[in-house]
């Protein structure tokens, strides 16, 4: 008798720049599990959703991108709780028909930031955006102890914007940078924050969490200007093998 059929997926908009599908196809075949399959679910509003997960046959589970990380969490049954404390959702399991979220961002940005800088490292970081992504590095900054500040477009209660950043000439104190946007990615990948460059040098440690391209624009600056600079494919691998865990345990 054949093993049943087992579907997992990918939600957000776009998807045209993701990994996860040739990832996971590529771990089941590794693993020989021709009863899986990975598929992406391009939606264009959160409301899309649950037509999804009602139409979808042998869904077990689903990661979440950009834009609905947080959108997606109050049409879920459980949230479990670290994701919960996050504010944000990148796993879901589907046991028996009850959604179950997690985020499993936290784990791969924690691993793989303490595993580039140095361990004696001491200092401050810049969070750049506010997105589902930014609540999992915000949550890590403040399990490890580095104090931060949060950088927006927009005004916001503990935001500053890219304006008062230079009014206040952070990044010449501020020498960890984390961007959480989606600036410099395919298909738009000669942008980036809207930093002043000339303030970054060889102590500072510029980290994206965007992946495709391997180097982003604002990566080659701060590679320009000295700084290490590290992106955001060993976290998206990380978080992957994690979410496989939730998926399976």
């Amino acid at each position: 008798m054949a093993d049943p059929q087992k579907q997992l997926g990918l939600i957000g908009k776009p998807l045209s720049h993701s990994f996860s599908k040739s990832y996971f196809t590529e771990k089941f075949h590794k693993l020989g599990l021709t009863n899986y399959h990975y598929d992406l679910y391009e939606l264009e509003t959160i409301n899309e959703f649950v037509p999804l997960i009602r139409h979808t046959p042998n869904l077990i589970g689903i990661n979440v991108t950009i834009p609905y990380k947080k959108e997606v969490m109050p049409f879920l049954d459980e949230i479990s709780p670290e994701a919960k404390a996050i504010g944000a959702v990148n796993v879901i399991k589907i046991v028996e028909d009850k959604l179950i979220g997690f985020n499993s961002d936290y784990f791969g940005f924690k691993t793989s930031l303490l595993q580039w800088i140095p361990s004696d490292w001491q200092g401050k970081a810049l969070v750049l955006g506010t997105g589902g992504a930014s609540l999992a590095v915000i949550a890590v900054l403040s399990d490890i102890n580095i104090p931060y500040q949060v950088i927006s477009r927009n005004h916001g209660h503990n935001l500053l914007t890219y304006n008062q950043l230079r009014d206040h000439d952070l990044l010449t104190t501020y020498r960890l940078v984390l961007n959480t946007t989606p600036l410099g990615m395919l298909p738009k990948i000669e942008t980036a924050p809207d930093l002043d460059y000339q303030k970054i040098g060889s102590e500072h440690f510029l980290f994206d969490l965007v992946y495709n391209p391997a180097s982003t624009t604002f990566m080659k600056y701060g590679q320009s200007r000295g700084a290490k600079v590290k992106n955001g494919l060993e976290m998206l691998e990380l978080q992957a093998e994690k979410a496989w865990d939730i998926w399976t345990k």
